[in-house]
């Protein structure tokens, strides 16, 4: 409960309009937790919250395991994070559901990259080296799959658990062998550092992130959650429709050169999808791979309860 309180008040809350801090008695408050670079910046640049009939309070939060840990704690109502750390939590017991889902393109936006003057030309060079990524992120996941594939565990390589600001500081110092990155970090690492992907994404693992809601919100702010999906679906369309904004908008929230930014959206051209039947088996693959690839297997929990019934689409 201790830890709950100080990660509330650790949270960051700013409102998407001046009055979002003085809402009218009675009206309803959607509390969105946001991942930098992320969903805010595109529903800011895009309008699309201009007129709704909620108020939005952001929360910012460094990765998807601070989101996982905020929604779990209450601090927040729903927010996006990688498939990945969301099954991996649902597969741990979490109560969180599945309201939405965003497709970034083919996988590639996640790999593993090692310096440009590294050695190693496989995994497999890499025994017994350090290996940096998320804890329980889609990095996390990918490194999993590419020991798998590989034929290797991670008592091959030495896994350092590493936010990604650390990571990028790390790997610049040489004090890690490779890193096990997502996008921006993974678009900033090869355009600006000169990393070279030693294992993509593509083929290895989804392209998808969720938009994921408490219990408590999905019963009592439904007509909220599902407004605030289809604005984000029309933020999205505007996104693609203006890359120029949309780069400019990613570059001002993440610091990100905008050239960096553009390349980003062009690899991974971000959009809703609908929660239809393949979506939830391709999460129960991820699930079996999970438990396959990892030293600490989740339990096995029906996959269509990670869904919120009231947004699917079957």
């Amino acid at each position: 409960m201790a830890a709950a309180v100080l990660l509330t008040a650790a949270v960051t809350l700013a409102a998407c309009s001046p009055n979002a801090s003085k809402p009218a008695t009675g009206a309803v408050v959607l509390k969105v937790g946001n991942q930098k670079g992320t969903t805010r910046a595109l529903m800011t640049a895009s309008h699309a919250l201009d007129g709704a009939p909620y108020t939005v309070e952001w929360s910012e939060f460094p990765a998807a395991q601070h989101l996982l840990e905020a929604l779990n704690a209450g601090a927040v109502d729903v927010g996006l994070v990688g498939d990945a750390p969301y099954l991996f939590a649902f597969a741990n017991g979490s109560p969180l559901k599945v309201v939405s889902a965003i497709a970034y393109g083919d996988g590639s936006s996640t790999a593993i990259v090692v310096p440009a003057n590294s050695k190693a030309k496989s995994l497999s060079d890499l025994k017994g080296k350090r290996i940096a990524t998320g804890k329980i992120s889609v990095g996390h996941y990918l490194l999993l799959r590419a020991l798998e594939k590989e034929g290797l565990t991670t008592k091959d390589v030495q896994i350092v658990f590493l936010a990604p600001a650390d990571a990028k500081a790390a790997f610049a110092s040489g004090s890690i062998d490779a890193w096990s990155t997502w996008a921006p970090f993974l678009t900033t690492a090869t355009l600006q550092d000169h990393a070279r992907v030693l294992v993509s994404g593509k083929g290895l693992m989804t392209s998808h992130a969720y938009q994921v809601a408490t219990p408590a919100a999905i019963h009592d702010k439904t007509a909220a959650l599902q407004d605030f999906n289809a604005r984000l679906t029309k933020a999205y369309e505007w996104g693609n429709a203006h890359p120029q904004d949309y780069a400019a908008a990613l570059s001002k929230d993440t610091g990100l050169p905008i050239d960096v930014a553009a390349a980003m959206l062009k690899q991974i051209a971000p959009h809703t999808v609908p929660l239809d039947a393949s979506i939830v088996a391709e999460a129960d693959g991820v699930v079996d791979h999970l438990s396959k690839a990892s030293d600490t297997p989740p339990q096995k929990r029906p996959i269509a309860d990670a869904f919120a019934t009231e947004f699917t689409s079957r």
